[in-house]
């Protein structure tokens, strides 16, 4: 999702070639990106994808690729008109998707955040009175399938849901004969664990694979903003949260988050461990965890990141960063 507007076309092609070449094989994007999401870059992160994939024959066939349909435009309208996510709303998404792509098929197709209204990007409280659903999860289910029957989308998935929202996407796929959820993509990191609330047990049971995003916090888990915070003196200027006025009026950019993000840093040194390496073991050694989503803006960046795998963290030092987690109350959500 940076890709189009923290980083440009060459940088784009250049940090995903440096993914191929050390054994990445799972992108993942979406109509709307790249973020902060704005009329002048929706869609160029699938742009650029696409045509770094045109100038690459066969490569496409060697990876998985992930795209999202976004959900109702929340003050979006240049994604779409109206409130809802009507089946027509599904499959002119997704064939504009295939298009930007250049590809026939997308591997996995995510709805982005549900159709219906539910807390989330920072919300905790379930509202009943704020409800506007307009398309019924069973019609969403029915068009996605029929995108499936057609050989547009080989698999479906889920983005930002609940656990409500996951049981009943699998009840209605086995009670209709329509595809079944395959994975779920929520946040999940040290200062946001509120997918262990329940829906790591929905998911376990149900067989839906969990995909984390923003497992670095977007940035304060790696300890860039440790001396600075995000507008002081020697903040990174490209960082998303220093550079987005947006993005700091979220969950991210809460002072709570950034207290408890030091915290996790200091622990991580205090260990012989940078903070990105405790950060992003918490979650490639997680028995929740399929696949993690990381998003760059360097090819150092993503060496970094891929560098980190295989870091184990002890039962003890696993129990220091519960003990903070417990202090702290996921302050990023």
């Amino acid at each position: 999702m940076t890709f189009g507007e923290q980083v440009d076309e060459p940088t784009s092609h250049a940090i995903m070639d440096r993914a191929v070449e050390r054994g990445i094989n799972f992108l993942d994007t979406a109509e709307m990106y790249s973020v902060p999401p704005r009329p002048e870059t929706c869609g160029a992160t699938e742009t650029i994808i696409g045509n770094w994939l045109q100038k690459r024959p066969g490569l496409r066939q060697k990876l998985v690729l992930a795209t999202k349909v976004a959900g109702p435009s929340r003050g979006m309208p240049w994604i779409r008109q109206g409130t809802g996510m009507t089946p027509v709303d599904i499959v002119a998404s997704c064939d504009a998707s295939l298009k930007r792509l250049k590809t026939d098929v997308i591997d996995l197709y995510q709805i982005h955040w549900p159709e219906r209204h539910v807390p989330a990007f920072g919300s905790m409280v379930y509202d009943p009175t704020k409800e506007t659903t307009v398309t019924p999860i069973l019609e969403q289910l029915q068009t996605l399938g029929d995108l499936v029957r057609q050989g547009k989308v080989r698999h479906i998935g889920l983005s930002n849901e609940t656990p409500y929202g996951v049981h009943e996407f699998v009840r209605l796929a086995e009670a209709h004969g329509l595809p079944r959820v395959a994975t779920i993509q929520n946040v999940y990191c040290l200062i946001n664990r509120t997918y262990e609330n329940a829906l790591d047990e929905t998911c376990h049971r149900l067989n839906v694979s969990f995909i984390p995003y923003s497992p670095l916090g977007f940035g304060q888990l790696t300890g860039k903003y440790d001396a600075s915070g995000f507008d002081g003196p020697g903040a990174p200027a490209n960082g998303r949260i220093a550079r987005y006025e947006r993005v700091r009026g979220q969950r991210w950019g809460r002072a709570d988050a950034l207290a408890a993000s030091r915290r996790y840093n200091a622990l991580a040194r205090a260990h012989g461990l940078t903070p990105t390496q405790l950060a992003l073991a918490f979650c490639y050694d997680n028995w929740r965890v399929a696949s993690t989503i990381i998003g760059v803006t360097t090819v150092a960046q993503l060496d970094e990141d891929l560098d980190a795998w295989g870091t184990k963290l002890s039962p003890e030092l696993l129990a220091e960063i519960d003990r903070i987690r417990w202090e702290m109350r996921d302050p990023a959500v």
